[in-house]
């Protein structure tokens, strides 16, 4: 990633696209690099200039956000994808994590929350508007025949939100020690990243 992050928005209606692109465009670090109005349009802008971050609705004519989001993470899995829309359904928040998408907002999101969520899925991590993890975060149905005891409390605080040195502390242990028991986790359930952990975890 460069050191400004390249964004793209995405989002069928004008008056919210336009809205974002001039204030992401004010920014010290972030450049707005393209917007369309659907996501075939998105996944095309992509493609030409292979942004860091994708700003994207959910529900949109032509292509919705999950299906060019699945697109976007095939072709360019590098692309981190980050919705943003109205709907914070449980069901629309997994089956966007499980395709991919790297963080979740819903549209009562402040500039400095979306800043902020830009700023951290293109450093790779995963973000959730408060409203969403709070659906969430309940305690997850941890398959425990799968992981081990510890791992089942290291996926419950995953699960949580809970970053490594957070889940450290609760449990007294090294930050290497969660590190690896995350490395299994991901390893048994066949994920590759704790979006995709958090998306499985809830579908149990």
């Amino acid at each position: 990633m460069s050191e400004r992050i390249r964004v793209i928005v995405v989002d069928d209606q004008a008056i919210v696209r336009e809205g974002l692109v001039t204030v992401l465009s004010l920014l010290p670090d972030i450049d707005v690099v393209g917007q369309a109005a659907d996501g075939a349009t998105g996944a095309e802008l992509v493609d030409h200039e292979l942004p860091d971050v994708a700003l994207m609705d959910l529900r949109m004519p032509v292509l919705g956000g999950l299906d060019a989001t699945r697109q976007i993470v095939a072709a360019h899995p590098e692309v981190a994808i980050l919705i943003l829309t109205t709907f914070a359904e449980e069901a629309s928040v997994v089956e966007v994590l499980r395709a991919g998408a790297k963080g979740y907002l819903t549209k009562d999101a402040d500039r400095a929350e979306v800043a902020a969520a830009i700023r951290a899925v293109a450093q790779g991590h995963t973000t959730l508007s408060a409203d969403v993890g709070s659906r969430l975060f309940a305690p997850a149905a941890v398959p425990e025949s799968v992981l081990t005891p510890r791992e089942t409390e290291v996926a419950e605080l995953i699960a949580e939100g809970l970053n490594n040195a957070e889940i450290a502390a609760r449990l007294f242990v090294g930050v290497t020690t969660v590190k690896t028991h995350i490395n299994a986790i991901f390893a048994k359930l066949g994920v590759r990243d704790r979006a995709q952990a958090i998306a499985l975890l809830r579908s149990r």
